[in-house]
């Protein structure tokens, strides 16, 4: 940015004024008090600076008695190369005015419009103007200001002149960065640290709720396990009675077996004992004869020997025998023969002797069938007996078998029920404990279940929420530690290239710094110091007159001339660096002996030969500078009123 001219209006000791600059050195010289300064100030307040050397308030800028001041800048816009230095305004000049009233208000107008400070602002930056930064405008008594600024001051000051701000920028974003992610770091670490703690807690409940879960699956398997042996205790009922009724069944059908045997055993019996009674009614019958004949012989025996003994008595041997036998009679026995009758008797004896002996046989024979009959009852009572008791085991297994079937019945009834109950809790499992066993570990199993009783199924949603959020900030605070090393590793790389490019400018200001030193027949240089801490680094300029050793620039330590000397030649050995294509310093040469204002004189008209630049130098004298190197104003006053008198 180029200044073609300043229009000042009511601004200060100014009631109306135009004054003209060009490029290069433009030295404003006159009287004190003459308004020179103003001159400056005016431009400092169009460009938006808030310093104000001579009031507090921009109001009391305005000229006395007068409500309104404006100042306005025409800035050439002229292409160079076939570019404007603005694009955006499509004319070779652009006016930039500040108005100021005396209550208090002001604004800005650019190109006839409207605009805030921060418009105007934008618009300098990107021109590389800052008029708050000493080194580009330099107001009375800066000089000394200047000295006493710390050395991170100063270093601050000489990056926004030259543009390395973004540097620093760059760094402090950078660390800017690093610090918000130490602190999302340390508040994600007391997060974690917080939901660790919390999740612990869950994951306690956690595991309560698991083991409640598992004390529960136990529960109904036990409560499954409890039915199935319930059943397979009702399968053994069943199959118990089963057996029970098998064997009932198999003793009836012995007994029937031996009933059958036993009646066969008492039919042949009976025959037996009926055949035994007929014969010894043929051996009754046998003997009743035996006996008849018996008897008869016996009788005719003793009839015949009382015939005979009648006989011998009548004598009457006449009588038949046979007639006597047929009919007896005492009258016919004696008219038997007495020889008949012994023969009678004799043979009637020996028939008498064979029935006897026929009788003792029968009586044999029939005692050894009685025998054998008696026996024989004995065996059909014995048999009937038995029969009596397998009828009586036969009913007694018959009620049982009944009993058993109504039992074996109700316990089918039982298992069925039983099996319908156990499968509606599941298929059917193995058990190899008693039911007792498993009700004793169920009361068990409850008792674990009434200690968990506090815990509910919203504690696994919750350890799931706080175990998503642990993962979460886990993996939140991997990524943080992983930003933060790579900010670390950003920092470092941008405070290299900080100190990169800062060490290259210092470098080569110290050398043109130690040139124009020589010239004022001085030594010294310009360091950077606590460069690996860039909050404390700062730029350091040391300074040696009169061959005394170089010590650092401050305002105790040399007089006012050497420290205008050391500050001038520091600010011209940065001015080929320095972005803002205008730059202004007033009276820097009050203190100066005049070989020093010389050096200087000629160090700025170097400086700026060269170079695309505008420099406005206010002086009281111009005799420093020669018409034909710098374009002079001077400035008068008169009667209260700042005039430009000439103009060359």
């Amino acid at each position: 940015m180029l200044i073609q001219e300043v229009i000042l209006e009511n601004f200060m000791s100014y009631e109306y004024a135009r004054v003209p600059f060009k490029h290069g050195v433009n030295v404003v010289c006159g009287p004190n008090g003459s308004g020179k300064s103003s001159l400056l100030l005016a431009i400092s307040v169009a460009l938006g600076q808030s310093y104000t050397e001579r009031s507090k308030k921009l109001s009391d800028l305005i000229r006395w008695g007068k409500d309104r001041a404006r100042v306005t800048l025409i800035l050439d816009n002229i292409k160079r190369g076939g570019k404007r230095p603005v694009p955006k305004f499509n004319k070779d000049q652009i006016f930039l005015t500040r108005a100021l009233r005396r209550d208090g208000q002001y604004w800005f107008e650019l190109q006839n419009r409207a605009v805030t400070k921060q418009d105007v602002k934008r618009f300098l930056a990107r021109l590389g103007v800052d008029p708050d930064n000493m080194l580009i405008i330099m107001h009375q008594n800066m000089v000394e200001q200047f000295t006493v600024l710390s050395r991170q001051e100063k270093l601050h000051m000489v990056e926004a002149a030259v543009g390395l701000e973004p540097y620093r920028e760059n760094v402090l974003q950078a660390q800017k960065k690093l610090t918000r992610i130490l602190s999302q770091e340390e508040s994600v670490g007391k997060l974690l640290e917080s939901a660790e703690q919390t999740l612990n807690y869950w994951r306690e409940q956690y595991d309560r709720y698991q083991e409640k879960k598992q004390l529960l699956t136990k529960r109904r398997f036990l409560e499954r396990e409890l039915v199935w042996a319930e059943v397979a205790r009702r399968e053994e009922i069943v199959k118990g009675l089963e057996a029970e009724r098998k064997k009932e069944q198999d003793v009836l059908n012995k007994i029937e077996d031996e009933n059958g045997t036993a009646k066969e055993k008492l039919q042949t019996q009976q025959n037996e004992l009926e055949k035994l009674k007929n014969n010894l009614k043929t051996f009754f019958d046998e003997r009743l004869k035996l006996e008849g004949e018996k008897a008869r012989s016996e009788t005719t025996i003793s009839l015949c020997e009382q015939l005979l003994k009648e006989t011998t008595k009548l004598e009457n041997p006449h009588l038949q025998l046979s007639q006597l036998l047929k009919e007896p009679s005492p009258i016919e026995f004696r008219l038997l023969k007495s020889d008949n009758l012994k023969d009678l008797i004799q043979s009637s004896n020996q028939h008498l002797s064979t029935l006897n002996i026929e009788v003792d046989e029968n009586q044999v024979k029939t005692q050894v069938l009685e025998k054998e009959a008696e026996k024989a009852i004995d065996q059909i009572l014995e048999t009937r007996i038995k029969l009596a008791l397998l009828q009586y085991r036969r009913e007694n297994v018959m009620s049982n078998l009944k009993t058993l079937e109504n039992e074996l019945k109700n316990a089918r009834a039982h298992l069925n029920e039983a099996t319908v109950n156990a499968e509606q809790t599941g298929s059917r499992i193995a058990v190899i404990k008693s039911a007792g066993e498993i009700l004793d570990e169920i009361r068990v199993t409850d008792g674990h279940l009434a200690a968990l009783a506090d815990v509910s199924e919203d504690i696994e949603r919750m350890y799931e929420s706080y175990s998503k959020l642990y993962l979460e900030l886990k993996e939140k605070a991997q990524l943080v530690a992983e930003n933060r090393e790579k900010t670390l590793e950003e920092v470092k790389t941008r405070m290299q290239a900080w100190r990169t490019v800062i060490q290259s400018l210092l470098d080569r200001a110290n050398l043109e710094y130690q040139k124009t030193l020589a010239q004022a027949q001085a030594v010294g240089g310009v360091r950077l110091v606590n460069e690996h801490d860039m909050e404390a680094a700062g730029l350091e300029i040391i300074v040696g007159f009169k061959g005394g050793k170089p010590v650092p620039l401050d305002a105790y330590t040399q007089s006012g001339g050497e420290r205008t000397t050391a500050t001038m030649s520091f600010l011209l050995a940065l001015q080929q660096h320095v972005r803002s294509p205008f730059r202004a310093v007033d009276e820097y040469d009050i203190h100066m002996d005049p070989i020093n204002r010389e050096v200087i004189a000629r160090m700025i008209i170097s400086s700026v030969k060269n170079a695309s630049a505008q420099y406005i130098v206010i002086t009281p004298s111009q005799i420093t500078f020669a018409r034909e190197e710098a374009n002079i104003i001077t400035v008068q006053n008169i009667e209260g009123k700042s005039i430009i008198r000439e103009v060359a």
